[in-house]
């Protein structure tokens, strides 16, 4: 019987859609497949001394080795491109405002904020003045990188899917990647806290201002000088809440927004400790090391060993490991054999806002203490993928771009160390060779770079802590919190902090140095690196503890303080809420009531009790903290909460001591206050499915470790760039920070001249590319805290960069 010949068509539709699926299939995968980089064989290059060897073990880790470091750049530079260039290109385009020649309009805000900063005109000005072996280093890493891209079969697939050309390399480049990185830990170079400080300084009683604002001595834990002195409660003369004038009857969601992201935001930074070598078995001292970054795939770092002649190591060979900056020829953290080291930051503050008086009779012409000066004007033209090419105006002085306006409308330009050339080298690199924490310490303050947190521990048992960065303001004449007028003479940053000032601190007494992006110092060193938002002080105060529960030490042991989730903070929080909930009778809070009774005490995927205990927390800060935040918002309608500012000193002494007149008027005591955020724990939390007893903490804190472009590709496309979704561990104020798209960046625990025993974990894996080998190689190992070695494991793969002959 022959079938209809509709059914015929039908078939031979099918047909040809399998076959065109197919062939796209195909087409998609020979593109992926041909932008992988190139494992094994030999390949023949101009720019090379001699033949550099490159071999990759199973997690991908390249092992770099050469007769010269400059094959070893080179090389670096080669690997760098092959594996990341797409990730290295968005790095250079983000802080020279120039994503949206890439991606299109979307990027727009952002290229705007970012090119007032003119970072890439600053990127070429800080090349243009280094030295002649500095200048070489970048030269060679550059024409390394435009060999690897050029020796890809394919573009990478990105540049496919944009339907973009990558753009050839440049040594000052790498200066941008430097400069992303002062964006990433300096507020995205915007400085918005100072500006809501003097926001919310212009509108409340100075007193008031100071307890709001005030550190903790609760959760301060210095590595020398006192703690803060404890927050003093305003009296009703200074404030009174019950007779200002209402301002919270307006918009609750709008508070909300103006106090969540500052109270809750991922904070870039890290912890950073060490122990000395009294403290281990070998005599060796150790360093841990975990930087907190926005995680993505590929991630921010490459793992990576060089190996290469140098007089000055153990035998003459140096046998460096670690973690390279894609974009950089610099090892950035890591162990030489005989020192290791790591960073965090250190949050001093590295930006102020300046008043510009302009000239009433002269709009171009502003007040400087020697009279008068010209405002420099830039027309930024911000090119955007299939759109018309967007001109932005920048007014520069010579402090920096005006981009702002004081409480009084008086125009502010932003002085950042970010935008100074000086700040702009390439000496971190020098730590490669150095043989003791005494000579890391020395070369700190040499480095262009944003001002870190250095921790440095070496194989004779000695650890040492300053700060980095050659670029330190020395202030006079002015509070740096707020905005100010620098147009009288002797006010401003008159100078640079010498070496010889730098807070330091070699072999303390009890073995032992931590930071975690908290206050370090107190007094005049202090004064020196000044205050751009310390972390409230409970991390580095329960690694400190963590530290001081032991007598002996190895690396494991500073991975199990690496993760440590125990939620001491909250736990006052707990008794808090559950002395809340026995003072009432409210049938509608008991199951509140039973769910954190038992209180586990970790922020553990499965733990209920955890997740509603912070939530309470965040409750009540947002009932105590909205009035003050309402009255600032009726002059100030733009005002948030100051970031990084935890509030935690002063919401807790308001909730011990309770006083009425800082009380919102719209509840009749403190103990409505409390009982209201359990009800708005409930009604937010409980009517989601599966009620309160369904909201675990790994419902919500999740890996979300993601590639840029996978959002807007098809979903099932999408899950192969990403990382696997996955719960986590972790949270703000203890040693496991995570949160999603957010944490450690990498967790390592060196012990020099002991590489063999000490540990490197990596999120996201080597490459970006899905069909490599090395997609996501070493994820799983960080997110469930196995120890990966820091040293490679066997060779799977070899390739051999050898030199053309001339």
């Amino acid at each position: 019987m022959t079938k209809p010949r509709r059914f015929r068509w039908l078939r031979y539709l099918i047909g040809t859609l399998l076959i065109l699926l197919i062939g796209i299939f195909a087409t998609g995968w020979f593109l992926l497949a041909g932008s992988r980089a190139r494992l094994d064989g030999e390949v023949h290059l101009r720019g090379l001394q001699d033949a550099v060897s490159i071999s990759r073990d199973a997690l991908g880790t390249a092992t770099l080795q050469g007769q010269h470091r400059d094959d070893l750049s080179y090389a670096l530079g080669y690997v760098h491109a092959q594996e990341r260039f797409f990730a290295m290109d968005l790095m250079r385009r983000l802080p020279a405002g120039e994503l949206s020649e890439l991606v299109g309009s979307k990027a727009l805000d952002t290229d705007l904020n970012h090119r007032r900063h003119r970072l890439r005109s600053v990127a070429e000005a800080a090349y243009a003045q280094l030295d002649a072996a500095q200048k070489h280093t970048l030269d060679v890493y550059a024409a390394g990188v435009n060999a690897g891209l050029a020796d890809l079969h394919v573009k990478p697939w990105e540049y496919l899917l944009l339907n973009a050309k990558p753009q050839a390399w440049r040594p000052e480049d790498s200066f941008l990647v430097i400069a992303a990185m002062y964006l990433d830990l300096n507020g995205d170079g915007r400085n918005e806290r100072e500006l809501h400080i003097a926001e919310l300084r212009s509108v409340l009683p100075a007193p008031l201002a100071d307890f709001l604002l005030s550190p903790d001595p609760d959760w301060e834990a210095p590595l020398q000088g006192d703690l803060s002195r404890p927050p003093v409660i305003p009296a009703a003369d200074v404030f009174d809440l019950r007779q200002a004038p209402s301002a919270t009857k307006g918009d609750s969601s709008a508070l909300t927004a103006a106090l969540l992201p500052a109270l809750d935001e991922a904070r870039p930074g890290s912890n950073s400790f060490a122990v000395a070598g009294s403290l281990t078995e070998n005599g060796s001292a150790i360093l841990a090391n975990d930087m907190h970054l926005s995680l993505r795939v590929p991630n921010i770092w490459l793992r990576t060993r060089l190996r290469y002649p140098d007089p000055s190591a153990p035998g003459g060979q140096r046998d460096a490991s670690g973690l390279t900056l894609p974009g950089t020829p610099a090892l950035v953290v890591g162990s030489n054999g005989q020192v290791a080291w790591g960073f965090t930051n250190s949050y001093g503050d590295w930006l102020d806002w300046v008043r510009v008086q302009r000239d009433p009779s002269d709009a171009t012409r502003y007040k400087v203490p020697e009279g008068w000066a010209t405002i420099e004007a830039h027309d930024e033209v911000i090119r955007i993928k299939d759109a018309p090419s967007h001109t932005l105006k920048v007014e520069d002085t010579r402090w920096g771009p005006i981009m702002g306006t004081d409480t009084d409308g008086t125009p502010l330009a932003l002085a950042w160390i970010g935008d100074r050339p000086r700040g702009y080298n390439v000496n971190v690199m020098q730590l490669e060779h150095t043989d003791s924490a005494h000579a890391a310490l020395d070369l700190a303050p040499t480095f262009g770079m944003p001002p870190q947190n250095l921790l440095a521990a070496d194989s004779a048992g000695h650890i040492g802590w300053t700060v980095t960065g050659n670029s330190m303001p020395l202030r006079k004449g002015f509070d740096p919190q707020v905005p100010s007028d620098w147009s009288a003479p002797d006010t401003g940053w008159v100078g640079w902090v010498e070496p010889s000032q730098y807070p330091r601190i070699e072999d303390p007494a009890d073995g032992r140095l931590w930071t975690a992006n908290n206050r370090t110092v107190d007094g005049a060193e202090l004064d020196l690196l000044g205050n751009g938002g310390h972390d409230l002080g409970a991390r580095a105060q329960q690694i400190r503890d963590d530290l001081r529960a032991r007598n002996s030490f190895t690396p494991g042991n500073l991975l199990d303080v690496q993760l440590d989730n125990r939620a001491l903070l909250l736990t006052r929080w707990q008794r808090l809420l559950q002395d809340t909930l026995a003072s009432t009778h409210d049938p509608e809070l008991e199951q509140l009531r039973q769910l954190t009774a038992t209180w586990t005490g970790r922020a553990a995927p499965e733990s209920v009790d955890y997740r509603l205990v912070r939530a309470f927390r965040d409750k009540v800060k947002e009932n105590v903290l909205a009035p003050f935040v309402a009255q600032v918002k009726q002059h100030h309608d733009d005002f948030s909460w100051p970031g990084m500012i935890d509030a935690e000193a002063a919401v807790w002494a308001l909730l011990r001591d309770r006083p009425a007149h800082l009380l919102d008027p719209k509840y009749d005591n403190w103990n409505a206050l409390l009982q209201d955020a359990a009800h708005q724990v409930i009604d937010e939390l409980g009517k989601q499915p599966g009620g309160l007893a369904a909201r675990n903490w790994g419902e919500i804190n999740r890996t979300a470790i993601r590639h840029p472009l996978s959002r807007a590709l098809p979903s099932f496309i999408g899950r192969m760039l990403d990382m696997p979704d996955e719960a986590l561990p972790g949270d703000n104020n203890m040693p496991r920070v995570a949160q999603p798209g957010f944490g450690a960046s990498e967790r390592l625990d060196a012990m020099p001249g002991h590489e063999a025993q000490s540990i490197l974990h990596m999120p996201g894996g080597q490459s970006d590319n899905p069909l490599s080998p090395f997609h996501g190689a070493g994820q799983e190992d960080w997110v469930n805290g196995r120890p990966t070695p820091l040293l490679p494991g066997p060779d799977q793969h070899t390739l051999t960069l050898a030199p053309i002959a001339s």
